[in-house]
This record gives structure tokens, C-alpha cells and sequence, in this order.
């Protein structure tokens, strides 16, 4: 192998050590007041986390009231982030909740590195890409240059945001991404289909915009989905500031904060999808029915399975 290919696979392995799972259980602790926003403080009563030692990001996405009464049914479907570096009890947990399908997001290179779910006995992850646009890749090769110029580069002068819009714009634009998203939901509703967990590698992006897709198909308030989609700050903050820490005491990055606004999740991340996804089909219902195909006996299975007066 090449030094320089050395270099990018061991940035790869430091990533993957780092940001998925090898910290011990004492560095997930979500944060409390000031440190987490009020609001997150209070939406936190409302969702129901799942502590592992090797993922930081599980959630069960029940709980929610509807906008007709009802609430979102527990044990059903669960988001998660990647489970790759699960422990032996993190394994006898993640059997208890019951999944029959885990169904994961990330792309063939964020496998490569991060490695396959791993996952109790007689379960498998369903192979479902949705494109990064590349993100996973520029910022393997950004870290493995450990040029401050080079990183400030790619990453500094809000490039790094703008990044992240059009990565959130995507999920509405692909036909390829709708189709993985559609896919999900179909099998979700499916009655004979037991409990899903969905991921993708950090749990907040893709799989925080198939939350909030599917929480708004339910009738949960926007308002609420949106705080589901923004408590990925809350449960990842202390895990990935130790990210940082660990590339700045490596070496690779001198100013690691230039990763922070790929780390978080953030409102106009949000609103990016939400306007393209309003300007190509005119709603929320719109989307739904013509940008990811789903008819109306659909919506309704969606509702019968996961609501409950």
C-alpha cells in the first residue's frame, strides 16, 4: 500500500473508532440545561432513548400525540445511529426490542470503513444506500491531508453548511433517494412486518429526515418533528465533541471545529429539503403522494399500524 493511501485508510479506521461507537458508556451522557437548549431539555420527555455503549442515537420513535388525538404506538420503529461497534450487552438489548428488519442507509464506503451492523443472532441489515453526495469521501480525504489550509478549504467559509443543504435537498431531488425512503415506508405499513430499525451512519441526517417524514405522514405536529429531527444535537454533543478532541490531539486537524456544522443537525438543514420539497410538489401531502408514490390506502396502514387512539 502506498503511504499516501496509508494515510487516507488510517484517517478511515480513526474516524470510524471515533465517531461510531469505541468511547465507553460514560462519554454518551446527553447533556443537561444550559448545555442542551430548553426546548430539546423538554422534547427529551418525550422520547424514548435506547442506552447502548456502542451507538449513542437509538431511539424509539413513538410516544408523539397526533394532531387528531391519537399517539404514535411504541415498540414499532425504532432510528437509530450505525451498529457496527455494538458490546455483547448492547447485542442482548437490541434482541429485546423484538426487530425483525434493520434496514441501513449508509453507502458502500462508509461500510469500508466503519464496518458491517453487527447485529443478535439470526438478524441481517437490508442494504438501502442513500447518497451523501459524496460527504463521507471529502471528509476522509480532508482529514487525511492534515493541511490546516487545505481543511480550512474544503470545509471553512460556510462550505461545509452549504455542504449539508444540498446533501438535505437531495433527499427530495434523487429519484434513487426517494425510492429508498418510499421503499421503507411501504414495508413499515406492511401489517405482517414486525419492528424496523432504520440508520444511517450518525443517525441524524438521512435517517433524521425518514423520521420526519414519517412522523409528519402520521399527523405528528411539523413542530414536533422538527424537535425529534433536532434532539440529534442533544444525544451526539458530548460523543462528538470528544471526535474532535481525538483528531486535534492526532494531529490531523488543528481546527477540528471546522467539523462541527457536519456533526450537527440544524433548522435550515431541515428547511433546505422542506422548501425543495414544497417547490417540487407544493406540499407535504404532495410529496408523499407524487415524489415517493404512496396512495392513500398506504398513508391509511401507516396510520392503522402505528396509531393508537
Amino acid at each position: 500500500m502506498s503511504r499516501a493511501r496509508f494515510r487516507v485508510a488510517a484517517t478511515g479506521v480513526l474516524l470510524s473508532a471515533l465517531a461510531v461507537g469505541a468511547l465507553p458508556v460514560s462519554a454518551y451522557a446527553v447533556p443537561t440545561a444550559p448545555a442542551a437548549t430548553a426546548r430539546h431539555h423538554a422534547q427529551a420527555q418525550s422520547i424514548r432513548r435506547i442506552p447502548l455503549q456502542g451507538a449513542v442515537n437509538v431511539r424509539d420513535i413513538g410516544g408523539y400525540r397526533t394532531l387528531l388525538g391519537g399517539q404514535v404506538r411504541q415498540g414499532l420503529v425504532y432510528r437509530s445511529d450505525a451498529l457496527s461497534k455494538l458490546t455483547a450487552p448492547d447485542l442482548t438489548a437490541v434482541a429485546g426490542l423484538g426487530l425483525t428488519k434493520v434496514i441501513d442507509f449508509r453507502i458502500p464506503m462508509e461500510l469500508q470503513y466503519d464496518g458491517a451492523d453487527r447485529l443478535p443472532a439470526g438478524l441481517t441489515s437490508t442494504a438501502r444506500p442513500v447518497s451523501d453526495l459524496g460527504l463521507y469521501g471529502t471528509l476522509v480525504g480532508a482529514i487525511a491531508t492534515g493541511d490546516p489550509v487545505q481543511q480550512e478549504r474544503i470545509l471553512g467559509g460556510g462550505r461545509a453548511e452549504a455542504y449539508m443543504r444540498d446533501i438535505y435537498r437531495t433527499f427530495v431531488t434523487s429519484p434513487e433517494n426517494r425510492a429508498q425512503f418510499a421503499t421503507t415506508l411501504r414495508e413499515i405499513a406492511d401489517g405482517a412486518q414486525g419492528p424496523v430499525l432504520y440508520h444511517c451512519t450518525s443517525g441524524k441526517d438521512r435517517t433524521g429526515w425518514m423520521s420526519y417524514v414519517l412522523l409528519r405522514a402520521l399527523a405528528v405536529p411539523q413542530g414536533t418533528a422538527e424537535q425529534d429531527y433536532l434532539a440529534s444535537n442533544t444525544f451526539r454533543a458530548a460523543y462528538d465533541a470528544q471526535v474532535r478532541a481525538g483528531l486535534k490531539q492526532s494531529g490531523r486537524m488543528q481546527n477540528p471545529d471546522l467539523l462541527i456544522p457536519l456533526q450537527e443537525v440544524r433548522q435550515d438543514y431541515l428547511d433546505a429539503a422542506t422548501a425543495r420539497m414544497e417547490a417540487d410538489y407544493g406540499s407535504f401531502y404532495g410529496y408523499l403522494a407524487n415524489g415517493l408514490g404512496l396512495d392513500v390506502r398506504t398513508l391509511a396502514k401507516l396510520q392503522a399500524k402505528l396509531v393508537r387512539p
